[in-house]
This record gives structure tokens, sequence and C-alpha cells, in this order.
């Protein structure tokens, strides 16, 4: 992951291939916002690149939202590599998640890593692989608010430096009308991600640790 950043930020987008874009594809013609997920896994720097490459000529740019650094000069470098064309980075702000919820609203789309430990007061403890987790209620209020398609997204990286591979999927079911639901079903939707391909989950990530505060 380190040694395809630069590459990912700075250069051309790399060699890419579509496993299956159907979910994607009518999830944008329903005309009523996508709201894309992907964990921790493969390569999610590529995914918000490729569904810009692929969808925003048509159906407008893809927002995704990023937390600044906390060093000014590294924070610069990852705004400028993320607003490429077809694609909005928003900061992790108020204004960030209207920015969001706008977009949803108007039939566009966005981005998001659910499996992101949020600050303090911002989530909820739900079960992740059978133990309490503390997860963001961003992405099932997004869905929840704005009516927008829920599609499951995450970037395989191939072998020996041959490119990426995308995989969409619709989540299958609606979500709950009951946040506490909604959230634990979102993160059963990325467990079942993981499961199709745990050598590219980054099981490194903190994903059980105590947030920060707000």
């Amino acid at each position: 992951m380190s040694a395809e950043l630069p590459r990912l930020w700075l250069g051309r987008t790399p060699s890419l291939s579509w496993a299956d874009d159907r979910a994607a594809v009518a999830a944008y013609a329903s005309g009523q916002g996508v709201l894309f997920l992907t964990p921790h896994m493969g390569c999610f720097e590529i995914t918000a690149q490729a569904l810009a490459a692929r969808f925003s000529a048509q159906h407008g740019p893809l927002t995704v939202l990023y937390r600044p650094a906390r060093h000014a000069g590294l924070g610069e470098v990852m705004r400028l590599a993320r607003q490429r064309p077809g694609l909005e980075a928003v900061p992790t702000t108020l204004a960030g998640v209207r920015q969001m919820i706008k977009a949803l609203r108007s039939g566009r789309a966005v981005g998001l890593l659910p499996d992101q430990v949020p600050p303090e007061g911002m989530g909820q403890w739900a079960p992740f692989f059978g133990q309490p987790a503390y997860t963001m209620t961003l992405a099932a209020r997004l869905a929840l608010q704005t009516g927008a398609q829920v599609v499951l997204i995450w970037g395989e990286r191939l072998s020996w430096g041959r490119g990426y591979r995308l995989h969409s999927q619709p989540l299958g079911h609606d979500l709950s009308d009951d946040l506490d639901t909604a959230v634990v079903q979102i993160n059963q939707a990325m467990e079942s991600l993981i499961l199709q391909c745990p050598s590219q989950y980054i099981w490194g990530y903190a994903r059980y640790k105590h947030p920060r505060q707000a």
C-alpha cells in the first residue's frame, strides 16, 4: 500500500478492469443518489479513481470524505491528489457532511470507508467479527436521510503490479429504519466483503481502538 501511494496520488491512473459493474450501473440509473461503501480492503484509493473514470462524465463527480493530515504540507499533497477530474474531496467537518448530503440529494454519488473509527460521539459500539467496534453512524444516516442506493465496492490488488480489478455488488436488502440496526447491517456487509478475500484486508488497522476525542 505504501509503495503504490505515490503513483496513485501523483501519477496517472494505473490499469483498471471491472469484475462486475452491474450494481454500480443499476444504482446510478435509479437517479436516487449512490452511496459507495468499501472497507480498508485491497486498494481503497483506486475505487474512487475508478468510479470517477467510469461514471463521472455521465453522472457527475464522486464526492469522497477524507480526514486532513495533521502535517500541513502532507495535507495539501493529499488534497490535491484527491481533487482529480470527476472527484470532489471533502473534509471530515460539518461542511463536508453537508456537501455529501447535497450530492446524494442531487442524484450524484458519495464514497465512504464505514469501518473507519470515528471521533467520540459520532459513532456507536456495534459487533464486527464478533467483537465490539466503535462504528460510524454517518454511512447509515446518509442512506436513511437521502434514500440513496447503497453499493458495496472494493479494488482488488492484482499480483506483480498488473493493476486493479474492481468489484461491486448491491447491499442485497433495505437498511432498517432503526439507526442502531442499520449500523449493524453495514458492519455485516463489510464482513461479507472481507470474507471474499481476507488476505487483502488491512488487519493491522486498529479497528477495535477507543475513539479519539471529538
